[in-house]
């Protein structure tokens, strides 16, 4: 591949799930018989990397060239250097193995214990996918912002919210506004030096887009927290940070997903504080005399 997948955050214990963190990342915008390719490979791994482009391709219903075009639409030289990658990764085989399901008789520590995977597998995927240049950008940009506008719609809207009082609590000015139309209006009064946090998984929320949208073309800077790379909120922001992730368990994908973007905003937070000492300082001083509601 053109680039390194680890971007060093983690140990290489974990190059496993961060490699599949990568390709999911990155497969957002495939064709339908390439994307069929990607969903095998996240699948059954083990069964792609021990196989031929032919056998590849019967069991994905698709040609063998699509096999090879999949391949490089998630950034690999073709066939070939994916089945190197997955060598080079499959020590750690227990991430090989498929997501659990669980049944409407799952014992309380069946769901427990998938609940806890499920968020461990989301932050080690997170590692691999977002890109630090990216990340960088975001932080730069979020510290010269004379205003921050976070907005997400649903699951979403959880991670926006914190957003606004983690950013506020380190001096940044930040609004919140649940309201779609009231936050279409205030998107549509921003202007060059404000910033746009939006935040959705699919990157495909159209609510979320028309908002996007709206804070783009009055000139925000617009910075996306998603899952994919290629998606429409992707495409249309300034800066994508994507937490990808493997496949999960239906009951469980959208906790996954909503556990790697706050950990994306607790870090951007974290940045944001070091690299101005003298503004988090004012902002613990404004917080000091508060009044602790029991």
């Amino acid at each position: 591949m053109g680039q390194e997948i680890s971007n060093a955050v983690s140990d290489v214990a974990d190059r496993l799930g961060q490699w599949l963190g990568h390709i999911q990342s990155r497969s957002g915008d495939l064709a339908a018989s390439e994307q069929r390719v990607v969903s095998l490979l996240l699948a059954d791994p083990l069964f792609v990397g021990a196989s031929t482009t032919a056998q590849v391709a019967a069991r994905a219903g698709v040609s063998p060239p699509s096999v090879v075009r999949a391949a490089r639409a998630i950034g690999f030289s073709g066939f070939t250097e994916l089945k190197i990658e997955i060598a080079r990764a499959r020590g750690t085989t227990r991430f090989f193995a498929p997501p659990d399901v669980l049944a409407a008789d799952a014992t309380s520590g069946a769901v427990l214990e998938t609940a806890i995977r499920t968020g461990t597998d989301a932050l080690t995927a997170l590692a691999g996918a977002v890109e630090l240049a990216a990340f960088d950008k975001a932080v730069e940009t979020i510290l010269s912002a004379r205003q921050v506008l976070a907005f997400g719609a649903g699951p979403s809207s959880t991670v926006a919210a914190d957003a606004v009082f983690r950013l506020r609590a380190v001096g940044v000015t930040t609004i919140g506004i649940p309201d779609y139309l009231s936050a279409m209006i205030a998107a549509r009064l921003l202007g060059p030096g404000d910033v746009v946090i939006a935040v959705s998984s699919t990157g495909r929320t159209a609510t979320t887009l028309a908002i996007a949208d709206a804070a783009s073309s009055a000139g925000a800077s617009l910075v996306a927290v998603t899952n994919q790379y290629g998606t429409p909120l992707a495409t249309l922001a300034d800066i994508a940070l994507a937490v990808g992730g493997a496949p999960l368990p239906a009951q469980m994908a959208a906790a996954g997903s909503r556990l790697a973007q706050l950990v994306v905003i607790d870090a951007l937070v974290a940045a944001i504080a070091l690299r101005d000492p003298e503004r988090n300082q004012r902002a613990e001083r404004a917080g000091i005399d508060l009044p602790d509601i029991h």
